[in-house]
């Protein structure tokens, strides 16, 4: 149930914010000096790479020039317009991976889009007052792009899905292109994503980059502060369905040691008069009940674990589960997984004992004579 959310969590991280994410200031439309907080970027050795994103909200129209009646409703959609550097968004979110129509964008690809599948009618088959999808679109189609009074006609040369709506429901162009059309001329930019170097701390990279003043011009976010709240609460939510989850599984396996035990001692009870009678302690009879039921329970543990951790996790790693929203996978971080193991312990030792007491304390001659 967590792994759900956090494949969500992941395909964010992986594909739109990276690992470090600075973005413009509530009341500020880009991200002044963004060359001086580029250069850096670059410098820290725990960079492996950095795209910057120049945004800006406009508006799609398709079949424009089939359009015979001025009544007809417009084949419009608006979107949020990106600018990038196709090769460093690609080595940084491989954003490539995510087409299923047409090809990629390249460095020289002018008057030609990417176009999130989401702004299309095919993919999001939805009719709201609110929100309009492209109708009859495909690569190779011409579709007008309107950002602030400046209009271009431009090509579809692919169609973009992933799981992550910033990525579904944008239009990518190549950022020269795109500063033309909005007049900017100061490369400032209105995002930076920052993929890190494995087993760097993001958190590190964003305290650096406020100590040189970053943050005095835009925000500075790891993945996990860039996550809206409704994204945490259901994180929260759906581990503590885990662990109520988990707590009825424990109670479970508790009875079912319990019954067990009290089953092989109800039948044994005859040897246990006989241990009893020829001078066994009773003490020493309920010990071996519960290093029974303790081996019982290690047994299970250290089979489940090597299941777990060598095959079942880098398998659903390998292959997620398919969800509408996310790629599901499994989480089980080691140390949560040691604590179960270590209350399965206490619980099992527990429900070993108490049965052997039920059966060692009864009378030894109606233990031996099989008397009730």
């Amino acid at each position: 149930m967590v792994g759900l959310i956090q494949g969500a969590i992941v395909a964010v991280r992986s594909h739109y914010t990276s690992d470090v994410i600075i973005s413009t200031l509530n009341n500020k439309t880009y991200i002044e000096n963004s060359p001086e907080i580029l250069g850096i970027v670059n410098s820290l050795p725990q960079v492996e790479g950095v795209t910057a994103r120049y945004l800006e909200g406009g508006t799609l129209e398709a079949n424009y020039k089939t359009r015979t009646n001025d009544k007809e409703k417009p084949n419009t959609a608006g979107a949020s317009i990106t600018g990038i550097d196709p090769v460093a968004e690609d080595e940084v979110t491989n954003l490539s991976k995510f087409i299923v129509e047409g090809e990629y964008l390249q460095p020289g690809d002018y008057d030609q889009v990417l176009l999130g599948a989401y702004l299309t009618q095919k993919y999001l088959p939805i009719d709201s007052p609110g929100f309009s999808t492209l109708r009859d679109v495909t690569p190779g189609t011409k579709i007008r792009i309107k950002v602030h009074d400046v209009e271009r006609e431009v090509t579809i040369k692919g169609i973009i899905k992933a799981k992550v709506d910033e990525v579904s429901m944008r239009v990518f162009m190549v950022d020269s292109q795109l500063k033309s059309m909005i007049g900017r001329n100061d490369y400032n930019v209105d995002e930076i994503s920052i993929k890190l170097a494995p087993n760097a701390d993001p958190a590190l990279v964003r305290d650096i980059l406020k100590q040189n003043g970053v943050d005095k011009v835009a925000k500075v976010q790891t993945y996990t502060d860039a996550q809206p709240k409704f994204i945490k609460d259901m994180v929260d939510t759906f581990a503590l369905l885990g662990n109520m989850l988990s707590s009825i599984g424990l109670v479970v396996a508790s009875i079912t040691i319990f019954i067990v035990i009290f089953i092989n001692a109800i039948t044994r009870r005859k040897f246990i008069g006989i241990l009893k009678g020829i001078g066994i302690n009773e003490r020493a009879i309920e010990i071996s009940y519960v290093m029974q039921s303790f081996f019982y329970a290690l047994c299970g543990s250290v089979i489940g674990i090597i299941f777990l951790y060598a095959f079942l996790q880098p398998a659903i790693a390998a292959h997620p589960i398919d969800f509408p929203f996310s790629d599901g996978i499994l989480v089980a971080p080691l140390g949560g997984t040691l604590l179960r193991i270590a209350l399965l312990m206490v619980t099992t030792i527990i429900a070993g004992f108490i049965p052997a007491r039920l059966i060692v304390r009864r009378n030894t001659l109606d233990s031996i004579l099989g008397r009730k």
